[in-house]
């Protein structure tokens, strides 16, 4: 147990920024020691917040109410089953880690969060994290077979296991799965890997507008081509990349919305997929380049990994929201967005995994401004009832931790969350485990979040 200043700093906020102390830090060894831990906490009423690696955006990692901040970075074992296409993971482990040790064996493991060289698999699970490859492949929720862990009271809980079909009783397995830590404590998962692709091919296409990039997704998917990556950047997002990276992908149509298409599988599927999305190109989009090479391709996704820190020229201040849209709606969506910058003044920059429907949309001002602040909130709650009445959701894999707390009530109605609250009362009564999220009221306004740079901040 560490309770040094140092330790209670670091261990005080997530990727949120929003920071509050805790008593003390509990660095966990063993599996085992959770359960004498969420036991003493039940005895003495002490909350406790798991911490892997604190990547949380919307601050479901950070101790609102202190107690002990329980870390488990070090149950990060991974077995890879190659003879069954499964691996046995401890929550601590990193999810760049997972891939690389399931691509070593022959296989793949696609949820791939921007932050997977720092996040771990017990915040993914926590989330139901997905990323780029969400559309094609899947999210977190997919590809869990089996959790182990505890319950509130300490006592030990297997859902699911190393088996891809069971019937047995409740599946509080996929309970577990996006409760952002309040029903219980994750220690390993079982998860489930597909065959590696045997080929991948990479195309940047841009388009006149962000209206016509939008539209341009839903007539690839009616073409009955489901890409492995379909990203979306806007303008902003673009020229913001182009100026931190030095180049543009056109010189000729500089800052353009953008859209970067990947399409896997054998090699077959792929040549076939490929004809079919540059017919797509050459009709819908008014640019387009094609990757020759692997490192050409990486070249083309340099652009997408920039975007998001680059986007503080911007503003010293971002609120990112990952809202999702139903695809039919995406274009009602993009003229949304302009409307909210024009009536807001300020800039906003949205980028995104166009093929799920889930965008990254930033409100960019300066934190030192009152009437910019004051109008960034504003434009977040418009935002928010705006995808809700386009048949939307206001989160599809941040969660709503501190950060949306606001909002939920635009989204889940009051029985909804009467529902999901019985289940909390039922198993966490003493209220122990992360108090304070997802559904008491936080004023995110009324607390400044930390001006501190963390490892993922470029991306």
């Amino acid at each position: 147990m560490k309770t040094d200043a140092d330790s209670l700093y670091r261990a005080s906020f997530d990727g949120s920024k929003l920071s509050f102390l805790p008593e003390a830090v509990v660095v966990v060894k063993a599996e085992s020691d959770i359960g004498v831990v969420l036991r003493l906490a039940n005895e003495h009423r002490v909350p406790v917040t798991v911490r892997g690696g604190g990547t949380s955006l919307t601050g479901s990692g950070s101790p609102v109410r202190g107690g002990w901040v329980v870390d488990v970075k070090a149950l990060d074992e991974i077995v890879i089953h190659a003879d069954e296409g499964l691996a046995e993971v401890g929550v601590g482990a990193r999810i760049i880690d997972i891939q690389e040790a399931a691509e070593a064996a022959g296989w793949f493991y696609p949820p791939d969060p921007s932050s997977r060289a720092h996040s771990t698999l017990g915040g993914n699970v926590a989330c139901n994290a997905g990323g780029m490859h969400g559309a094609k492949y899947g999210v977190t929720r997919d590809f869990v077979l089996g959790l182990r862990g505890f319950l509130p009271n300490g006592e030990k809980a297997k859902w699911g296991g190393r088996f891809k079909k069971f019937a047995c009783g409740y599946n509080l397995r996929d309970l577990w799965i996006g409760s952002e830590g309040t029903l219980g404590v994750v220690t390993s998962a079982v998860l489930r890997l597909v065959p590696k692709p045997a080929a991948k091919w990479t195309v940047v296409c841009a388009f006149e507008d962000e209206a016509a990039a939008l539209a341009a997704v839903q007539a690839l998917v009616g073409l009955r081509v489901l890409p492995s990556i379909l990203e979306f950047l806007d303008r902003h997002s673009v020229q913001c990349a182009e100026r931190a990276t030095g180049e543009s992908l056109f010189p000729e149509q500089r800052g353009r919305p953008l859209l970067l298409v990947e399409v896997d599988g054998s090699k077959a599927d792929v040549r076939t997929q490929r004809a079919v999305v540059l017919e797509w190109a050459r009709e819908r989009a008014i640019a387009w380049k094609e990757a020759k090479t692997d490192a050409a391709a990486e070249k083309l996704w340099e652009v997408r990994r920039k975007c998001s820190g680059a986007m503080f020229e911007l503003g010293d201040a971002k609120l990112n929201e990952d809202v999702v849209v139903p695809m039919t709606r995406q274009v009602d969506f993009a003229k949304f967005l302009d409307d909210l910058q024009r009536s807001s003044r300020l800039p906003i920059a949205t980028f995104g995994h166009a093929a799920d429907g889930n965008f990254h949309v930033n409100i960019m001002y300066h934190r030192d401004d009152a009437k910019e602040s004051l109008r960034a909130q504003k434009a977040v709650e418009r935002l928010m009832k705006k995808v809700v009445a386009l048949g939307g959701t206001i989160t599809g894999e941040h969660g709503i931790g501190l950060a949306k707390t606001p909002f939920l009530r635009f989204d889940r109605s009051e029985a909804e969350i009467e529902a999901m609250l019985a289940i909390k009362r039922a198993l966490d009564p003493n209220g122990i485990l992360n108090p304070g999220k997802i559904f008491e009221r936080f004023q995110v306004w009324d607390h400044r979040p930390l001006k501190v740079k963390l490892p993922w901040d470029h991306k």
